[in-house]
């Protein structure tokens, strides 16, 4: 792993794969770190230079005054970027990720490949749900960050996977336990306030919308609107909760690298 200097403190980011091949951002979820794309590294890192980061306010990166903002967050990626000499890249972002991609899609397309927008929406819930949240993880402070672990797997994970594989699913989820509550709520406030429904129609890029049948915090529903507003996207669904690539990783795994491989 690697820290980039901002003007107001560091990015954690880590590279991996061949230093000359095409580079592939991955954008984390709300209260998870870039572990959290580690089921895809070995067969992504084959074909790109794939370059995970710690969103603000998450893991090993910067945790400023909030409220953030998603044009913020993505204007972290683009300073990551420029600061690592990129010019172009593939964008892969899940949850408040595929915000930060649906923002850089509309305004900054020029510097994008192509974009996944997983298990995300153009607007997450609503004020009320983001605010309700933000009151308790600052009132709570970082029990309250163990208490949203402990209700997480639900969101995140289908009953069955989390039988199956409880030793990945709590890995995940203690990253939210872990996550600064200042930091995360300064992100629940950047997804409160994004409303991509009307500016999907200014994505140019070749995209990939994901869903999971069984995500009920960014529906199939969510997925289909997207991919009926972006221009010639390409739709896929998968038998998963909230975070498909960790709960359906070798399927999600391939799915994404062909569309990756066709651009």
């Amino acid at each position: 792993m690697a820290l980039l200097q901002l003007a107001d403190g560091v990015l954690n980011y880590q590279l991996d794969g061949p230093a000359d091949a095409q580079v592939l951002v991955l954008s984390n979820s709300l209260g998870t770190d870039l572990g959290m794309w580690d089921v895809q590294i070995p067969a992504w890192s084959e074909h790109f230079r794939v370059l995970r980061y710690d969103t603000r306010g998450h893991g090993g990166s910067l945790v400023t005054q909030g409220p953030y903002s998603i044009e913020q967050l993505g204007g972290d990626v683009l300073a990551l970027l420029d600061a690592l000499d990129i010019e172009h890249a593939h964008f892969v972002g899940l949850s408040m990720g595929g915000l930060i991609g649906q923002w850089l899609g509309i305004n900054a397309g020029h510097r994008l490949h192509s974009l996944t927008l997983c298990n995300t929406a153009a607007k997450i819930a609503n004020d009320e749900v983001w605010n309700s949240r933000i009151n308790t993880v600052l009132k709570g402070g970082q029990q309250a960050m163990a208490d949203l672990r402990d209700g997480s797997i639900a969101r995140w994970f289908t009953p069955a996977f989390a039988q199956a594989q409880p030793a990945e699913a709590q890995r995940i989820c203690q990253m939210l336990a872990h996550t600064s509550p200042e930091g995360y709520a300064a992100n629940c406030a950047a997804v409160r306030d994004a409303d991509y429904r009307e500016q999907l129609g200014r994505i140019q890029v070749p995209t990939l919308v994901v869903a999971g049948t069984a995500d009920v915090v960014t529906t199939p529903e969510h997925g289909r609107f997207m991919h009926r507003r972006i221009v010639n996207a390409t739709y896929a669904e998968f038998p998963a909760a909230h975070l498909s690539n960790v709960e359906i990783g070798a399927a999600f795994t391939a799915r994404v690298l062909d569309f990756l491989l066709a651009r």
